[in-house]
């Protein structure tokens, strides 16, 4: 029997992911986490398993659940963190990066989601890291596939929500504000400490599947 809950967190190499990670190990945490290569060049913990994944390719999110099962017997928490944003700053949309962005975001994470809801524990999490850029209220011309791949994921969280609820999983978006990342840009007012800190305290607090919250705001987007 485990003696620690554990966690999966896609995309850890930098970023909110590896802020990510840093948290729940230093809460006690087991975490099997993921980046393209399977290594961690700078940091290792006795409570943590890097595992390859390619979110493009299905033999590779195959081979993933397989070492993720052979790691564990059951997730408390998923939390698919890892994706794409190209074309954040483009208007028309581009055929490669378009195709790419749907490919990461979307195809990668909703088959990698489903190679893992067997192993999500009763009354576990599933979380997706999103983007309040794929709420139709707040559409603008800008990153066009990114915009259409977070509402894509928006929507498939609150379907899942309704397939989980008699599982008792609770499923959520989070906005995780806007962060010191290569996406956001020194100019951000979030670390990806202060994000990930912020994040933490969110997947314990919700307990309304098919939410869709923000980090920086009291209550939920939807």
């Amino acid at each position: 029997m485990e003696d620690h809950k554990t966690v999966l967190i896609t995309g850890v190499s930098s970023g909110i992911g590896y802020a990510l990670m840093k948290k729940f190990l230093n809460e006690n945490y087991k975490v099997i986490a993921t980046t393209r290569s399977g290594k961690l060049h700078d940091f290792d913990h006795p409570n943590l398993n890097v595992v390859p994944l390619e979110a493009t390719s299905q033999e590779s999110i195959q081979s993933a659940a397989e070492q993720i099962g052979d790691l564990t017997s059951g997730l408390d928490i998923l939390i698919n963190n890892a994706g794409a944003a190209p074309d954040v700053f483009d208007v028309i949309p581009d055929y490669d990066s378009f195709t790419q962005t749907l490919d990461t975001n979307v195809t990668g994470v909703v088959f990698f989601t489903e190679s893992l809801i067997d192993l999500v524990n009763k009354n576990g999490k599933v979380v997706f890291i999103t983007s309040n850029m794929g709420i139709p209220e707040n559409a603008a011309p800008n990153g066009p596939a990114y915009r259409l791949s977070k509402a894509a994921i928006n929507m498939y969280a609150a379907m899942l929500a309704t397939r989980l609820q008699e599982n008792s999983i609770t499923v959520s978006g989070v906005h995780p504000g806007w962060v010191q990342t290569k996406l956001g840009g020194d100019q951000a007012p979030l670390t990806a400490e202060q994000s990930a800190n912020g994040i933490y305290d969110g997947i314990l607090s919700n307990k309304k599947t098919g939410s869709i919250w923000d980090i920086t705001l009291p209550g939920l987007i939807k």
